[in-house]
């Protein structure tokens, strides 16, 4: 009986065993067959979406049946993929019409970013909810119509929305309840340019830092809270809003039991009238004087006589100018005119007068403006940047954008640490970076430090550019340049050779003129006719890349391009005669055969990403993906 019940065990072990075996190979089957289908499937999706347009005629030429929307070689228009899941679907600005199926599409589970802004769509706004892991929806400028149900957003599940774009369109009603309570990781709300009515809902999104509810039909009082943390512009053209930080007091309930109310009034009136009499003569006496053109070391100690009419320059021990104000006192929390605004205390708070007393050393002169090196009394190295033209917001609206950019977290991206506003100029303190820029130690320094830029040095660099840079178009997706001035001075290096990028997501800070003469987005061929996009952003990154890999200075970098290389030119002719190695940096080109692989690979990625065609350059999703595949 023993004997009969061990081999029963056995063999019911050995039937087990075998039957787990073929339960994987299924598994494992049914899983690579739900893979292909799920290709072929959200191509379907795609094309099912399309066949409700009008005017498909941008996107008939890729999307075609049969074909695969995450195809390196024959991408889809539009259509942005990330390890062959579609992730972006970009469609903005196409002239796109016609009705929008949103469930078509609400099964593409990968979906994150749906753009379809400046476009004819309209009609009641498409259930756009119904994309459960979509991150940022765009579709501003269309004429989508109606009231949005107060659960549109969501109730029982929360949405994932960080981005919410539904400006100048048609919509009317209240704005929704589920946008209050149902998005709690919503970061930017635009609004503006609708006919939304009833009162402001009160926004506590913690992550919430840009709210513009302007152009609408909205009444009532505006919540203290929410002027405070958006500005008075982000409510501007609602005649039935008031508020009295935006001069126009709410009505009170009349009081027939008290009077001297008239005289109550006429008395605040008069105080006003005072205040603001008081107010206008110390800003004059507290503006700037005109400041000329500086040169040399004289730079810095024109820069910082700006901060002040009230400081004097001194010379200390160690025989560089440095500045000690002669004010009592100087607040360091307000956001006054006269304040250092700290927006990331990360390392340390420190204020004007802290700055005023730190020991200034020039460092040039950049297309934003110049900037010095100051130690601060913690031992903190800081840069100080005085921007020239940066007056397109008011201060309320400054401070908000500064705030977003001081509280970014990303290993490439080197966050400001505070600012000084004034209406002429702007003073922008970022961290003190040792090694320097990527163009100087390219370009500037052929010795030791050159000599350590190996390929796997500039392969970590080129790949640290792509994260942050595609971080930022992340972050900023609403932008029209998410970072507008990419290149190879902005570039900081820190002392294991990580790329930190600077001075970006500046553009809502410049008007157009300013900004396309400032700004190196404006260099690539769009923006030339003043037609930027994020894919100006690529361009940018295409000449980083082609920068890196040939060692040599881009001609696009000088505004006549008379001298440095136009290295675009030469990489579109050695790929088009089989001679990629002909650009490669001599400092590089005997790192090995599969080191020469990964260099031409990276380099036909730098052509894609400089083509002078907007719809044949590629996305930066892409760019960032082909770049993350390359390992040294």
């Amino acid at each position: 009986m023993a004997a009969v019940r061990i081999m029963s065990t056995s063999s019911s072990s050995s039937s087990s065993s075998t039957s787990t075996s073929y339960l994987f190979i299924m598994i494992i089957f049914l899983s690579f067959s739900n893979l292909v289908m799920s290709q072929t499937n959200v191509a379907d999706m795609l094309l099912e979406l399309k066949s409700d347009f009008e005017n498909t005629g941008p996107l008939d030429s890729t999307w075609k049946k049969g074909t695969n929307p995450c195809d390196q070689k024959k991408k889809w228009i539009g259509v942005t993929c990330r390890e062959g899941v579609v992730r972006v679907l970009r469609l903005s600005g196409y002239n796109l019409s016609g009705e929008f199926n949103v469930d078509a599409i609400a099964q593409i589970r990968g979906l994150r970013t749906l753009s379809i802004g400046k476009n004819g769509f309209s009609g009641p706004i498409p259930e756009f909810h119904l994309i459960g892991g979509l991150r940022d929806l765009i579709a501003n400028d269309n004429s989508f119509s109606g009231e949005i149900a107060p659960t549109f957003f969501g109730t029982k599940q929360p949405s994932k929305l960080r981005t919410i774009d539904l400006s100048s369109n048609q919509l009317s009603g209240n704005i929704p309840e589920s946008l209050v309570s149902s998005t709690p990781n919503l970061q930017e709300l635009q609004l503006q340019g609708n006919g939304f009515s009833g009162p402001v809902p009160l926004f506590k999104q913690k992550m919430l830092t840009k709210c513009n509810l302007a152009s609408n039909k909205l009444e009532g009082e505006i919540p203290e809270e929410m002027i405070a943390k958006y500005g008075a512009d982000s409510f501007k053209e609602n005649s039935g809003l008031c508020s009295a930080k935006i001069g126009k007091e709410c009505p009170k309930p009349n009081n027939s039991g008290s009077g001297h109310t008239k005289w109550i009034v006429l008395g605040v009136i008069i105080v006003i009238f005072l205040i603001t009499l008081l107010i206008k003569k110390t800003r004059k006496n507290d503006s700037f004087t005109p400041l000329e053109k500086e040169n040399g070391d004289h730079e810095g100690v024109h820069m910082l006589k700006a901060m002040s009419r009230n400081r004097t320059l001194s010379i200390n021990r160690r025989g560089g100018p440095s500045i000690e104000s002669t004010s009592r006192k100087s607040s360091r929390n307000g956001r006054g005119s006269g304040e250092l605004i700290i927006v990331n205390d990360e390392r340390g708070s420190f204020g004007l007068t802290d700055l005023m007393k730190a020991a200034a050393e020039v460092l040039g002169n950049g297309s934003l403006g110049s900037a010095y090196k100051a130690v601060m009394g913690n031992g903190v190295s800081v840069v100080v940047k005085r921007m020239r033209d940066m007056n397109k917001l008011n201060k309320d609206e400054f401070y908000m954008e500064m705030k977003r950019l001081g509280g970014l977290r990303h290993k490439n991206i080197l966050p400001p640490l505070g600012y000084h506003y004034r209406k002429e100029e702007k003073l922008v303190v970022s961290e003190y970076v040792p090694k320097g820029s990527l163009l100087y130690l390219l370009h500037g320094d052929r010795g030791i430090a050159h000599q350590e830029l190996t390929w796997p040095i500039r392969l970590k660099i080129i790949k640290g550019v792509a994260q942050g840079i595609s971080f930022l178009h992340s972050e900023f997706s609403t932008y029209e340049l998410p970072h507008g001035n990419l290149k190879s001075s902005n570039i900081l290096l820190s002392g294991n050779y990580e790329p930190l990028l600077t001075d970006y997501s500046l553009h809502p800070m410049f008007d157009t003129t300013q900004a396309a003469e400032t700004m190196f987005a404006y260099r690539s061929p769009e923006g030339v006719q003043r037609q930027v996009s994020p894919k100006s952003d690529v361009f940018c990154l295409g000449i980083i890349i082609l920068e890196i890999l040939s060692g040599k200075f881009p001609s696009q970098y000088l505004s006549s391009k008379k001298g440095g290389t136009d290295v675009i030119q030469w990489a579109r002719l050695v790929v088009s005669e089989n001679r990629e190695t002909e650009l490669i940096d001599p400092e590089i080109a005997s790192a090995g055969a599969s080191s020469i692989e990964e260099m031409v690979e990276l380099l036909h990625i730098g052509v894609d990403c400089t083509a002078d065609e907007h719809d044949r350059r590629i996305h930066m999703e892409e760019a960032a993906s082909r770049i993350d595949d390359i390992q040294a």
